[in-house]
């Protein structure tokens, strides 16, 4: 295997992760998940929340993905691209780690961007929380955020049709 084939792979598995995270985040966590998830909606003071579980399965993938690619697991039956794509979606989990949980909710750094895309992702995910419960809601990806007047324009939608209720600062 060509080492070019290993970095595609990597990247193509980080970029699908993002599809992998909003539908999770879409159908999963504002859906039968919400209990785990309900936390991250709501102000706390913990260091750690439910919501943190969701790691774990992050983690889990990874680590099953290095482990159908590893000879020393898998014998002769491991498959190759396995290590890859668990690369890539630890490559994911970093990238989301710094951006969701620390950029966004500055969970374990200071810094609020003033302008450029890293705004934008900020401005999306807070728009995310603008609503109450896990009826409705906007932007439920991590990496790719979408332009923020949209989004408010989405929500305002939603309100009206009695989708989803806002926190007043949206209204």
């Amino acid at each position: 295997m060509s080492a070019l084939a290993a970095v595609l792979i990597v990247l193509a598995s980080a970029a699908a992760m993002e599809f992998v995270a909003w539908s999770s985040h879409k159908y999963i966590m504002h859906g039968f998940g919400w209990a785990w998830h309900r936390d991250h909606h709501e102000p706390h003071d913990k260091v750690l929340e439910k919501n943190d579980l969701y790691a774990v399965f992050g983690a889990a993938i990874s680590i099953s993905m290095f482990a159908l690619g590893s000879p020393l697991v898998m014998g002769a039956k491991a498959w190759w691209p396995g290590t890859w794509i668990g690369l890539g979606v630890l490559l994911y989990g970093v990238i989301y780690t710094l951006i969701h949980d620390g950029l966004v909710h500055q969970r374990y750094f200071r810094w609020v961007p003033k302008r450029g895309y890293a705004k934008r992702l900020v401005q999306a995910h807070k728009l995310h929380h603008a609503t109450i419960g896990k009826e409705g809601g906007v932007s439920f990806g991590f990496v790719v955020a979408r332009d923020p007047a949209v989004l408010k324009r989405e929500l305002r939608a939603q309100r009206e049709q009695g989708i989803a209720v806002l926190r007043e600062a949206v209204e």
